[in-house]
């Protein structure tokens, strides 16, 4: 029997990295002032860390686009692999040439590009997609801000998140 409610369980959910960080900052604050010597500058670590933690739990709740779209992703050792009801496929996190974010599909999809394959196709809100926010993160050169910011935009577009530094001249180059 759950004392808390379905809803509620969800929100509490959704904000989970963010309230991780502040019963963090909060104890460390504590600890900081509180104390004296190894404890005071565990205090100020928990501090500083939380407040990392934050900014990262912050991202990743804006990253969340809710759940029930097609298919299901998964990530593993680099391999990026989609298996929906019509298409499917895998690319290696270190292949990736173009990410992309397809508005005009219902819902939104990331268009993974790779060298040789046709790009892969992932809703937003695929089973599983939260492990791409990792991925996408740890690609060099990615402006996290910008991706969270064109993944709340709506229109019928398709929009360039990401593109590996190749050998395009500077004026063909998108970003």
């Amino acid at each position: 029997m759950s004392f808390i409610r379905p809803e509620a369980r969800a929100a509490l959910w959704q904000w989970r990295e963010v309230l991780a960080a502040a019963m963090m900052f909060l104890l460390g604050l504590k600890w900081a002032f509180s104390s004296v010597g190894f404890t005071a500058i565990t205090g100020w670590a928990f501090v500083a860390t939380g407040l990392v933690t934050a900014v990262i739990g912050a991202q990743r709740m804006r990253f969340r686009r809710g759940t029930g779209g097609p298919g299901v992703v998964q990530v593993d050792e680099g391999q990026i692999a989609y298996f929906g009801p019509l298409t499917g496929g895998a690319v290696a996190a270190s292949e990736l040439e173009r990410l992309a974010l397809d508005h005009s599909s219902k819902p939104p999809h990331w268009l993974l590009e790779q060298p040789g394959q046709p790009p892969l196709a992932i809703p937003v809100n695929a089973e599983g997609y939260e492990a791409l926010f990792d991925v996408f993160a740890a690609l060099p050169g990615l402006k996290t801000e910008r991706m969270l910011t064109e993944l709340r935009r709506t229109g019928a577009h398709q929009v360039v998140i990401w593109e590996r530094n190749s050998s395009r001249p500077e004026h063909l180059r998108l970003h």
